[in-house]
């Protein structure tokens, strides 16, 4: 009942949608189950979650969307809808400009294996490829794309 919880309504629309628009995922004899006051509002959510993944992905993916319906707030602060955080981000993109100031300010030394200069001489490209997709993903959050 506080922030960033179901509320008993909320369960009560969400497991209403389910039945009348999805009644092959969830029956009326189960929509009434779930929907039981009888019962505290963390264990009908549990067996209903219990119930969606035994069914299918597609059932478990009707439910977030009818999560989105119904409690987007909540929805938006999921786990798996923060992908990226800007300190990540941010952590990253200092790493590989240390890296690249390393390279390519520091001046030859003769000392150094001329094979380990190839190497890192090569690690911008193959950063390249890993970063780049946090960085679209970064500028897509912030709405630059």
């Amino acid at each position: 009942m506080g922030r960033g919880r179901l509320s008993e309504q909320q369960v009560d629309r969400i497991i209403l949608q389910l039945n009348r628009y999805y009644p092959q995922i969830l029956s009326n004899k189960d929509a009434e189950k779930f929907r039981n006051p009888k019962a505290s509002l963390r264990l009908r959510l549990c067996d209903l979650l219990g119930h969606l993944q035994r069914s299918s992905e597609r059932d478990c993916q009707e439910f977030y969307r009818a999560l989105y319906i119904h409690a987007q707030p909540l929805h938006s602060h999921l786990p798996s809808r923060n992908t990226l955080r800007p300190v990540a981000f941010l952590a990253c993109l200092g790493l590989a400009a240390g890296l690249a100031l390393l390279i390519y300010c520091c001046p030859p030394d003769p000392k150094v294996l001329p094979r380990a200069r190839r190497v890192l001489g090569f690690s911008p490209v193959i950063v390249d490829r890993h970063v780049s997709r946090f960085l679209l993903a970064f500028l897509t959050d912030l709405g630059g794309l």
